[in-house]
Parts: structure tokens; C-alpha cells; sequence
């Protein structure tokens, strides 16, 4: 037979296992931690400032683009970025005006308790361009203090900004509070440094690394801050990624060095003055560099972040098992021998939800297996699933073959578990070359 009978009460049942369902997916949704660590600092020595940003993201596109000013009371800025932003061009990582306003953004998690909203001021409709009026429009940090204040800022609850002007202040914005400093130095990561505890900031190795070159030492020159960057730079064991970018800002010269992929032995110098009289342009970073061989294997390495086909095979997996769970749930009553379809009614659920993690949370693809989430315990316990379907690929491709073998189940049904195991060899094999199996790293 193609199917099976329905169980008593169908209707009941499909409603009870789709909010079951629905309710597994939004928890690992919930708990999805999506960010990209990046890094920050600036020294002030007497008249001079100088602003150093590691932009750590698994990107490939870094670019560096200048902007001119549209009226006489703007101002020309420079942007580096890797994020496209479709119509809006790329997305501003850091960037620096022609008076000397250097900008920093770093992903950092809002807790709930801090989350406020500011309704009565404007809303930020299109973020990128917003950052990019700041700099167009202000040129110290009590000004863009005043500019941010007319907007709700709150609507960047996964990011803090950093603004630094040529007279060494800085303005925190965080996403329920702005706030000038006067440090000589200062160093930010990845957090709230406002609620953030002193010890809890160490915990970041970026930071401390740079808090501890700095502690008892400081310096503007180039091959100073060169050495700042080198230290708080990012390269991850797994396939060698980290910093893809890192831009040292020279408020008083108007000037700026890049460092492409944590190599510190070769720059390439913009003057701001010279690029604006340029007018508008771009420039890819990449080829204004020597190749680097970590850098083609993070180009060549395909995740379902960089490439649709594996996105839309993850999620046809995930289809397929919610599909083959609902199947099994609601007619395993009629099959024979083992009671098989009871272990793929939660197997098909659990690979689901997996299927939801690893098209949401590009972290895991990257560092060392078994992943460890800082923020979800669900998204970390989900990192052994791969070992539990290895161990399961032999038991399930016999369990298989005797269906067919002794005709125990619909057509329909064996051809179902069939396409489920001949779907988990593939997973095994992507599994494998992502490193997921932590013994064959």
C-alpha cells in the first residue's frame, strides 16, 4: 500500500505536533547568536589621535570607499566595509571625515533588561545610510551626539558604536545610552562596555590583549598602534580565519592604513584630502595585496552562508525531515516488526531544528567542533548531533534494506526512509568537511 491508514483523530494530532514543532524552532531561533567579533582602540598623545578597528568577519569582500560632500555644510568621509548592502552599496565597518570624526561598529549583545526604546524620535530607515549622514554631518563627538539624539538608536540592539573626534574624546552609543569619554586610551570588543563588569570584559582575549599592551605603556606613530592591531587580531585555528580588515585612522593627518587578513608587514596608505578630490569611487582591498593563502582557503571554503545551493539543500533537508516526522507520527501504528517509524518521529524533529541551526548560525562552520555557543545551551547540545547520526547511519541504512528485502512497509514508506538515509550520507559527508567530528579535525 502507498499509505497508511489515518490514526483516530488526524486533525488533533497534526495541530499538537505543529505547535510542538513550532515551538522547538523558535527556541533555537531565540537563542541564535549571530555575531561577528571585531575589536577597537584609540590612543590620544598630546595633539594627535589615533583610532585602530580590527573588523573580524568571515566575509570576503572588503572594500574601501570615499564619499564627497553633497553641500558645503557636509563633509567628504571615508568608509571600509564588507557587508553589501544591495542599493545602499556596502556596509560601513569603521570610516573617518575630512575633520577628523573616525567612526568604529562592533556586533555586541543587548540583554534584555537594558533594552529600552525611544518611539517619540525619528526611526532609522535604512541603517547603513544613516551611519553614513553621521559622518557627513558631524565633525566632533558633541555633534554626533546631537545628531544620533533626534533618532532611535535603540533599533541597534545587536551593535555598539564608537565615535572619536581629533581632540581625543569618544562617544559610546550603546542602544539605550550615549556616552562622551576623555581616556587617553581606550579599548572595546565585543559588549555593552557600559554594564559590562571589568572582569567579565577580560573575557574577551581581544580586549585584553589590547588592554594589557596599553596598561602601562602609550604612543601614536604608526608602527605603534601596527603593533596594537597585531595584537588584538583575530586568526581562528580551524582554517586560519579572523581579521579580515584592519584600518588605523590618523585623525590629525587625515590619513589611514590598511591591513588585510592579519598580516602586518604590508600596508596600503590612503590621504583623504587626495581620494576625495577623486570624487565618489571604490576599491576592492583584496588585490591591493600580496596573496594569502589563508585568505583562499576562507574564499574557497563553502558554508550555506556563501552558497545558495548548500542554503537550499539545508533547507530542503529540514523539509523533508518535519515532512517524514509528521509520516511516521501519524501511521506508525500500521507498520511491522521493530517499531522503526517510533525512532524517526524524533529523529526527523531534532534533525529539523539542526537543519534551523546551521542555516542561522554561521559560528559553528568555523570553530572547533564540538561548538560551544556562549549564549544558547540548546544551540551547543545541538553540536553532537552529528556524532548521534553517524552512529545511526549504519542500524538506519539496514533497517532499510530490509524493508525492501521482506516488503514490510508501503511503497511510499520505504521509499521515504530510503531517501532519508541516502540524505544523511550527504549530511555525513558535508559534516565531515566541515569538521563538524571533532576526532577528524
Amino acid at each position: 500500500m502507498w499509505f497508511l491508514a489515518h490514526s483516530p483523530h488526524p486533525a488533533k494530532m497534526k495541530k499538537r505536533h505543529l505547535l510542538s514543532l513550532i515551538g522547538t524552532a523558535l527556541l533555537i531561533l531565540i537563542f541564535w547568536a549571530n555575531t561577528l567579533a571585531c575589536s577597537m582602540y584609540k590612543v590620544t598623545l598630546g595633539r594627535q589621535t589615533m583610532v585602530g578597528c580590527n573588523e573580524d568577519a568571515w566575509r570576503t569582500t572588503p572594500h574601501i570607499w570615499f564619499e564627497t560632500a553633497k553641500t558645503p555644510q557636509t563633509y567628504g568621509a571615508a568608509f571600509t566595509g564588507s557587508r553589501y548592502d544591495g542599493h545602499n552599496g556596502y556596509a560601513p565597518q569603521s570610516g573617518m571625515n575630512e575633520k577628523g570624526l573616525v567612526f568604529s561598529r562592533l556586533a555586541s549583545y543587548t540583554p534584555p533588561e537594558a533594552r529600552v526604546s525611544f518611539r517619540d524620535k525619528k526611526p532609522i530607515n535604512n541603517p547603513t545610510q544613516y551611519l553614513k549622514d553621521i559622518l557627513h554631518h558631524c565633525q566632533t563627538v558633541e555633534e554626533a551626539k546631537a545628531y544620533i539624539s533626534q533618532y532611535d538608536y535603540s533599533f541597534f540592539l545587536d551593535d555598539v558604536f564608537i565615535y572619536v573626534d581629533t581632540s581625543g574624546k569618544y562617544l559610546l552609543v550603546e542602544s539605550f545610552a550615549l556616552t562622551i569619554g576623555h581616556d587617553s586610551k581606550y579599548v572595546l570588543a565585543n559588549f555593552c562596555p557600559s554594564i559590562t563588569p571589568d572582569d567579565r570584559k577580560k573575557e574577551f582575549k581581544r580586549y585584553a590583549n589590547g588592554a594589557s599592551f596599553l596598561a602601562n605603556k602609550i604612543d601614536t606613530t604608526l608602527a605603534f598602534c601596527r603593533a596594537v592591531s597585531d595584537t588584538m587580531h583575530v586568526c581562528r585555528p580551524k582554517i586560519g580565519d579572523g581579521t579580515l580588515l584592519t584600518s588605523i585612522w590618523n585623525t590629525k593627518a587625515k590619513t589611514v592604513n590598511l591591513y588585510f587578513y592579519h598580516q602586518y608587514n604590508q600596508t596600503a596608505a590612503f590621504d583623504l584630502k587626495q581620494e576625495l578630490a577623486k570624487g565618489n569611487h571604490i576599491i576592492a582591498v583584496a588585490p591591493l595585496f600580496a596573496p594569502n593563502p589563508e585568505f583562499e582557503k576562507l574564499a574557497t571554503y563553502k558554508t550555506p552562508k556563501n552558497n545558495l545551493s548548500l542554503m537550499l539543500f539545508l533547507i530542503a533537508c529540514g523539509g523533508l525531515f518535519l515532512f517524514t516526522a509528521f509520516f511516521f507520527g501519524l501511521h506508525y501504528a500500521k507498520y511491522r516488526g521493530l517499531k522503526l517509524q517510533l525512532l524517526l518521529v524524533p529523529l526527523g524533529l531534532i534533525l529539523f531544528g539542526y537543519m534551523v541551526v546551521l542555516c542561522t548560525n554561521p559560528n559553528l562552520f568555523y570553530f572547533k567542533a564540538p561548538y560551544k555557543d556562549f549564549y544558547n545551551q540548546w544551540v551547543t547540545a545541538s553540536s553532537y548531533i552529528p556524532f548521534a547520526l553517524l552512529g545511526l547511519l549504519i542500524p538506519l541504512s539496514l533497517a532499510s534494506v530490509r524493508t525492501w528485502k521482506n516488503n514490510e512497509w508501503g511503497i511510499f514508506a520505504r521509499m521515504l526512509l530510503t531517501t532519508n538515509v541516502i540524505i544523511y550520507c550527504v549530511l555525513v559527508v558535508l559534516f565531515g568537511y566541515w569538521e563538524l567530528y571533532s576526532f577528524w579535525s
